[in-house]
């Protein structure tokens, strides 16, 4: 077709999608590998393989929305749902490690010697370093919204500064849970509590990790002035994704380091 007459976009032919599931299969398989041989080679060339999709994939996209005009306002909306859909499926992923949570300490059983948290565990103090990392976190939503103001009314610099200091913050957030894990008195391998604890905290840092590099991706095109008053999509995802972990964060506090400690 020379001549399109519609407003959506017809993606062409793209290798990715089969590098990326390539890189998934070797990830997990080289997990799996690295956990029962103490074997990192697969795993590797599955995290190189994964790193590179990434970038090119991206570049992509980057090209597609900012110097091809493919990402006209129905894309948008099309991609807007994608992303509402995505977030409603990592909530109710969160969800499940709640319900594990609020299920053996709500009713802990003999094996935990009816309490919780149970015999032998010593949890962590909520208003330490737990208290710490929300105000952090809560800081950070405040930045990346001062950020998506100052895109919408064209202050670049603003918007620059802004980002940088939620990347910042995320990063800091980062190493004081790496920190907290450190001096943790009680490991993943300790009963339900240490299991739940270990799973839901580590995934939600996992997600800001994953969020601090979405921002990253943001913070980079944002300085070569990709995004416009009205086209910045992709930065809208990446502070929709930050509010979403902010939220998760909140609930975690309250019930597993407040309410469960």
């Amino acid at each position: 077709m020379t001549h399109q007459t519609h407003a959506f976009h017809m993606v062409n032919p793209s290798p990715w999608p089969l590098t990326g599931a390539t890189a998934a299969l070797l990830l997990t398989s080289g997990l799996a590998m690295w956990f029962h041989f103490n074997n990192s080679t697969l795993m590797n060339i599955g995290l190189i393989l994964m790193l590179l999709t990434m970038l090119q994939w991206w570049r992509d996209i980057t090209r597609e929305s900012t110097f091809q005009g493919h990402h006209t306002p129905q894309v948008q909306t099309g991609l807007r749902y994608g992303m509402l859909l995505f977030i409603v499926s990592e909530v109710f992923f969160f969800i499940g490690f709640f319900w594990a949570f609020y299920h053996s300490s709500l009713a802990p059983t003999p094996e935990l010697g009816s309490q919780w948290p149970p015999n032998g565990i010593q949890a962590l103090n909520p208003f330490e370093v737990p208290l710490l990392n929300t105000a952090v976190l809560l800081a950070s939503g405040v930045t990346v919204t001062w950020a998506h103001h100052s895109i919408m009314e064209g202050h670049k610099k603003e918007a620059n500064q802004a980002l940088f200091m939620t990347i910042l913050l995320g990063l800091y957030f980062t190493s004081l849970q790496a920190m907290e894990y450190y001096e943790t008195p009680f490991t993943i391998s300790d009963s339900v509590y240490g299991s739940t604890f270990f799973v839901a905290t580590g995934f939600h840092g996992l997600h800001v990790m994953i969020g601090s590099t979405f921002l990253l991706v943001c913070l980079m095109r944002q300085m070569k002035s990709h995004f416009t008053t009205n086209h910045h999509f992709g930065f809208e995802a990446a502070a929709w994704y930050w509010h979403f972990v902010d939220v998760v964060w909140l609930f975690l506090y309250a019930s597993i380091y407040w309410w469960g400690s």
